[in-house]
């Protein structure tokens, strides 16, 4: 495509040329390696633990059809990426990495793909603006720890967009079918719901520029086409587990269609909550989350949005940015007045975003707003590690003295290799504030909260026991783990422990020849229920809890933290 930015004389240049030519990779490198610290932390509860045992259920039995949850069936999400994290747990072992690696993969892809399209609609020095942005944006790097389909959803739907906008510049050829099984990915991925952001910004691009030929052009006919051919493994599978039987109870109901539930309960019955699963939007939500979600960049961005919006009026806009700015605006309305809402659901919008905001920084010509970023960046990245200095003596962490050093001298250390004035200056050091804050997190915060993950450390530590009975060196475990009906489900015990880990009331317990003895993971409010029934118990082992994923001030405070933990218990039970 003919850039016709590139033939305008423009006496101004940017400081970011200079600066990306000499600094890119020194940045763009470490914020790799900080996102893929996730890789080595524990999975977290409840969703990613959740999904991480459905696909090692999937891996195991080598049933790629049907999701199973407690040996039931399970309907909430497609099966993309179930059968990606199976393939790798085939691959790796079943683990954290194993788990993790694939999302990664994708979410890499997506910054491919964010660099790809910044580079056909601005030019190389804004593409490799975009993509630090993109992997720098807070919520991209935590999604990359607590791993659910948002990473594959990023990467898969800014590519299917790179490969439409070419299809659409130049004869279609293999971009179209890029596209389209990108496209069929991402709907496997979340369900249809995901076309609005692939869609969405064509249409406002054609509209703007009045292709109104563009709508029946038969190029976007066959992608649909190819669409519905591509996605025909998922309706296969829905099928199978549920439309051929619909005697299975699902959400507590009979004669639930699975094909029903993916084209139309799954997203477009949350946005209206006609749907089993319901929630109550905030449609301010989502502005005062992306404040936080797309630190340290959030300012610039609102920023970009409202001058690529003035410009897209006057038509000063440079050709198919409206493809961007389109995807996301509509995007975030129709989140936004969705009645179910989860941060976690903007990450498809940050490649659009990074480019929209790295296309504002680059020619962002007005001094009097360079100084005012500048002043922002800085703010955010001093309010960044200050308060990283406190969260390390709130946290009390092992060596948190040291821990604080290491964060003052990382913080100072920008200052030292970055040398000047203005927002490039100023932007650079808030992203390596942004930085070392994420490095913190992955590196220091959770290893040392994820010990009060009650499910994860009592299946490893069920994991040692039959270790130490396959050397003859200890008591022989049981082959299978119990969980009392009557308690909660700990998916994240289900996942580390290697073990077959069942569900069962407690009457049931060595009942019907279940053998002499048996191990029970359970809460310790619970034990009582077990003598009373006539066990006899002995305690292996108790395990502090704390629900990890939702964080207060209080289990945080070291001083108070002994108050919020509950108290899990293996034990071993006999008649």
């Amino acid at each position: 495509m003919l850039n016709l930015r590139r033939l305008t004389i423009d006496p101004y240049i940017s400081p970011w040329e200079a600066w990306l030519q000499k600094w890119w990779a020194w940045l763009f490198v470490p914020a790799i390696l900080v996102n893929a610290g996730g890789l080595f932390i524990d999975i977290l509860e409840p969703d990613g633990a959740l999904y991480a045992t459905i696909a090692k259920t999937m891996a195991r039995t080598g049933d790629l059809i049907h999701l199973r949850v407690d040996g039931k069936d399970w309907l909430d999400k497609p099966h993309f990426p179930f059968w990606m994290a199976a393939l790798s747990f085939r691959v790796f072992g079943v683990g954290a990495f194993a788990y993790k690696l694939p999302a990664l993969l994708f979410w890499a892809l997506g910054g491919w793909y964010t660099f790809r399209l910044a580079q056909a609609l601005y030019g190389k020095p804004v593409a490799q603006l975009a993509a630090l942005i993109y992997v720098s944006a807070a919520h991209l790097v935590i999604s990359n720890n607590d791993v659910r389909a948002e990473p594959y959803l990023t990467g898969l739907v800014i590519g299917s967009v790179f490969h439409f906008y070419k299809a659409s510049r130049a004869r279609p050829g293999w971009h179209l079918v890029a596209g389209s099984f990108l496209a069929a990915c991402a709907v496997m991925t979340k369900g249809p719901f995901v076309l609005i952001t692939i869609s969405g910004g064509f249409i406002v691009d054609w509209i703007r520029a009045k292709e109104w030929q563009q709508f029946g052009n038969g190029r976007w006919w066959i992608a649909l086409l190819l669409i519905a051919l591509f996605i025909l493994p998922e309706l296969y599978c829905l099928y199978q587990q549920f439309d051929l039987h619909p005697e299975k109870e699902v959400f507590g109901r009979t004669g639930v269609s699975g094909l029903r539930f993916f084209f139309w309960d799954s997203q477009f019955g949350r946005f209206f909550n006609t749907g089993p699963i319901k929630g109550s939007g905030d449609p301010f939500f989502y502005f005062h989350t992306l404040l936080w979600a797309f630190l340290p960049w959030s300012l610039i961005l609102y920023a970009a949005i409202v001058q690529k919006c003035r410009k897209s009026k006057t038509g000063r806009g440079i050709p198919g940015e409206l493809i961007c700015l389109g995807a996301a605006l509509i995007s975030f309305v129709v989140f936004s007045l969705s009645r179910f809402q989860l941060p976690h659901y903007l990450n498809i919008l940050f490649p659009f975003f990074s480019i929209l905001a790295a296309g504002y920084l680059y020619d962002l010509h007005k001094r009097s707003a360079q100084r005012a970023f500048s002043i922002i960046q800085y703010c955010i990245a001093g309010i960044l590690i200050a308060f990283l200095l406190f969260l390390s003596w709130l946290v009390h962490f092992e060596h948190w003295v040291l821990i604080i050093c290491m964060v003052l001298v990382l913080a100072a250390l920008p200052f030292f290799l970055f040398r000047g004035r203005g927002l490039v200056v100023a932007a650079t050091r808030s992203c390596c504030a942004a930085l070392i804050a994420y490095g913190f997190i992955n590196f220091c915060l959770y290893p040392t909260i994820l010990r009060y993950q009650a499910g994860t450390v009592a299946g490893k530590y069920v994991e040692a026991l039959y270790r130490q009975g396959e050397k003859g060196s200890g008591k022989e475990v049981l082959q299978a783990v119990y969980l009392p009906e009557e308690g909660p489900i700990n998916f994240s015990f289900e996942f580390y422990c290697p073990a077959p880990v069942l569900r069962m009331p407690m009457d049931s317990i060595l009942r019907d020849g279940k053998g002499e003895e048996a191990l029970v993971f359970l809460p310790a409010e619970f034990l009582p229920q077990l003598v009373q029934r006539g066990y006899k118990t002995e305690e292996l082992k108790s395990f502090p809890n704390f629900h990890i994923s939702q964080l207060t001030g209080e289990f945080l405070n070291y001083r108070t933290r002994d108050r919020t933990l509950g108290r899990t218990l293996l034990v071993r039970v006999t008649k």
